[in-house]
């Protein structure tokens, strides 16, 4: 039986900005700053890393085991079923990794006919709920978890699409930072996106794309903020489910 998460809970740390008068909404997600509460609390920052389809940034993955960085990995059905080994490398660090809900087929979680970045959404209700369930069926089958959370591909989503993923007991997790462009960055801009990182961002970048130069970037990123002392957290932290001021 499905069962719907408080939407006081599910909104507390988002906000949500209108998507360039298109009627579609683009979530934002930050955790509730310690800093507010506790003088020279650490900073805080939550990685999260889309794997779209295709195959595996292991210059991404290696960096985050060697480097011991907490990360939540969105992944597809799609994805799962090429790259076991990738797979086993999650499963075998869950200290550092958190697996998460990007759908079934890459579709946008959408529930009206229209294409987002070329792409086109799921066009109804009853399609959002398949790219859903698809993805966590397969989630479950691959680590013998429950998803929490959910992203759709393009992160664009309408009131009622969101309505729907919660009520099928997953939050839509947005991101404070969009540190790779899709991967369409360059190693530098992308870098200096994600090194940027204030207390309680929430990162987006993608770990599927090793021929793009957004990967080099992404490495750098994350081992700057390393260097600033940074405390990498995933959205399964407690600071996810505290309002903020």
């Amino acid at each position: 039986m499905i069962k719907p998460i408080a939407f006081a809970a599910m909104f507390a740390t988002v906000a949500i900005p209108a998507f360039a008068g298109t009627g579609l909404l683009e979530p934002s997600l930050k955790m509730h700053s310690e800093k507010l509460q506790t003088k020279g609390a650490p900073i805080r920052v939550a990685i999260t890393l889309d794997a779209c389809m295709g195959k595996t940034d292991f210059r991404i993955l290696d960096t985050l085991v060697q480097e011991k960085i907490p990360a939540t990995i969105f992944v597809t059905a799609r994805w799962l079923k090429h790259n076991s080994d990738a797979l086993a490398i999650l499963l075998a660090h869950p200290d550092l990794f958190e697996i998460e809900n990007h759908g079934e087929n890459h579709i946008p979680a959408v529930d009206k006919p229209v294409s987002i970045y070329g792409i086109a959404a799921a066009g109804s209700e009853q399609a959002v709920v398949q790219e859903v369930e698809g993805g966590r069926q397969a989630i479950v089958a691959a680590t013998g978890r429950q998803p929490q959370w959910f992203r759709g591909a393009t992160a664009k989503y309408t009131t009622t699409s969101m309505t729907t993923i919660n009520m099928m007991g997953e939050r839509v997790a947005g991101y404070s930072i969009n540190g790779d462009g899709g991967s369409l960055l360059g190693a530098t801009a992308t870098s200096k996106h994600i090194a940027s990182a204030k207390d309680g961002d929430v990162v987006i970048s993608h770990i599927n794309q090793p021929t793009h130069e957004a990967g080099e970037g992404v490495v750098k990123g994350l081992m700057a903020l390393k260097a600033r002392g940074v405390t990498f957290v995933r959205l399964d932290d407690p600071a996810f489910n505290t309002p903020s001021n």
